[in-house]
């Protein structure tokens, strides 16, 4: 037997997931092989025994039953067909201004993620239902794709979110709390982006330009009943999910419920539902959830590992002698996150570092819930920083090839939403009541 001190179980096994993730080999496969091989040298045979009870501990947890019908309810509303009613609307609404169908875009991206919380469907949906029409009529390809990937992208952070529900259990946070805590964060975000694309707009007009009068020649009170029509559904599924959150009628599992049974109303009302379409949405789910769940086990047991081998006391150290005090150990935090978010899967992060990263916040004085959302928001732009960056594969994969869009193309037009998030995150530190202040309203 070798005798793995903590400062070798940390070098190992970070040191080990980066040079893994460079290979190409799965990351599920990756952290679990390593979490078996070091704690064999940690725990001898009784290894299996460790990382088995903190598997079952997470995978019999109530709050996970969530994830899949929160899956589900997304995947319905995707087939319902409230994306194209939203846009049909949205266009003739806002079309008539400079850079006004990439602002429909970060709209449709900010409603949808009210609804479905999954990027690659939020992505994917408005891919194919909003860029041709920008490209059309003339709009950049890098303005227009980095509207989708940065709109659709919200779907992680604004509730009902599958990265908060995962989340929640690891740092011991209420789930309810974090959507109301990622609300307004989610709405500063999407406003940033608005900011950005018109002032690009118009100092730019070449690239964003209006919609002529004539596409948009519908009388006042037609267009007006669109909206309402194809808002208000979307406002009565989203009150169906959070506003029992909120006032305290029922936890997040039983209103993931709730939200899958009103998504599958809604598209029975649509006439869009069949068993087929059931059939379909019930397979991909399973295929989601199954994708999230080997990722969720194998990084619950490396985190067993890694804590058993001390390796949390030895990270602890490190950070909390930063230089700056406890805002020296912050930005220490979000650069970690930031960096590990261009290479390595947003659930695996979540698995493995916030079981270390949360008692050191604690220690450092600051406010866990404020602190979780802080690392949510930052871990929006691991899907739009390269090499990792699956937004900008979902994006560019969603693309109609006669359109010629590039990775390049949406590389650059995602870079500025990125600066963005960068500004929110200021903004949050600056202004904490954007998290904390509707967590504090919430009836317990």
């Amino acid at each position: 037997m070798i005798d793995l001190s903590p400062e070798m179980v940390t070098a190992i096994m970070i040191g080990g997931v980066f040079i893994g993730v460079l290979t190409g080999f799965p990351l599920g496969f990756i952290v679990g092989g390593l979490a078996l091989f070091v704690g064999f040298f940690i725990f001898g045979g009784q290894v299996i025994d460790v990382i088995y009870v903190r598997i079952y501990g997470i995978m019999t947890n109530y709050i996970i039953i969530a994830v899949p019908l929160f899956v589900f309810m997304g995947v319905m509303l995707e087939r319902s067909g409230i994306a194209e009613r939203l846009y049909d609307a949205l266009y003739l609404w806002l079309g008539g201004f400079r850079g006004g169908l990439a602002i429909v875009t970060v709209l449709m991206g900010t409603v949808i993620a009210a609804t479905v919380g999954i990027i690659a469907a939020s992505i994917t949906m408005l891919a194919m239902a909003v860029l041709p029409s920008m490209l059309k009529r003339g709009y950049s390809k890098s303005l227009a794709t980095g509207a989708v990937t940065a709109g659709g992208c919200l779907g992680i952070l604004i509730p009902p979110s599958i990265m908060l529900v995962l989340y929640g259990p690891m740092a011991g946070i209420s789930v309810g709390q974090l959507f109301f805590g990622a609300f307004l964060p989610g709405f500063t975000l999407s406003g940033l982006y608005v900011i950005y694309i018109t002032i690009r707009s118009y100092l730019q007009p070449q690239i964003a330009p209006a919609v002529p009068m004539e596409d948009r020649k519908v009388p006042f009170m037609k267009k007006t009943m669109m909206l309402i029509t194809s808002i208000v559904p979307v406002a009565i599924l989203i009150l169906s999910v959070l506003g029992v959150i909120f006032f305290g009628i029922a936890p997040p599992t039983e209103a993931a419920g709730v939200g899958a049974f009103m998504a599958t109303i809604l598209t029975i009302a649509y006439g869009r539902f069949s068993l087929a379409t059931l059939k379909e949405a019930s397979l991909i789910t399973m295929r989601a959830c199954g994708f999230i769940f080997v990722i969720v086990t194998m990084a619950v047991a490396f985190s067993a590992v890694f804590l058993g081998g001390g390796g949390r006391e030895v990270m602890s150290d490190i950070i909390l002698s930063a230089p700056g005090g406890k805002w020296g150990v912050f930005a220490i935090i979000m650069l970690i996150i930031f960096l590990m978010g261009m290479f390595i899967e947003w659930i695996a992060i979540v698995y493995i570092m916030v079981p270390i990263i949360t008692p050191i916040a604690a220690a450092a004085g600051f406010d866990i819930l404020w602190f979780s959302i802080m690392v949510c928001v930052n871990l929006q732009m691991a899907f739009m920083t390269p090499p990792f960056a699956s937004g900008i594969f979902i994006c560019r994969g969603a693309c109609d090839p006669k359109l010629g869009v590039t990775m390049g193309d949406i590389v650059r037009g995602v870079l500025p939403h990125v600066a963005l998030i960068i500004v929110g995150l200021i903004i949050f530190t600056i202004f904490p009541q954007i998290i904390t202040w509707l967590p504090s309203l919430m009836i317990r």
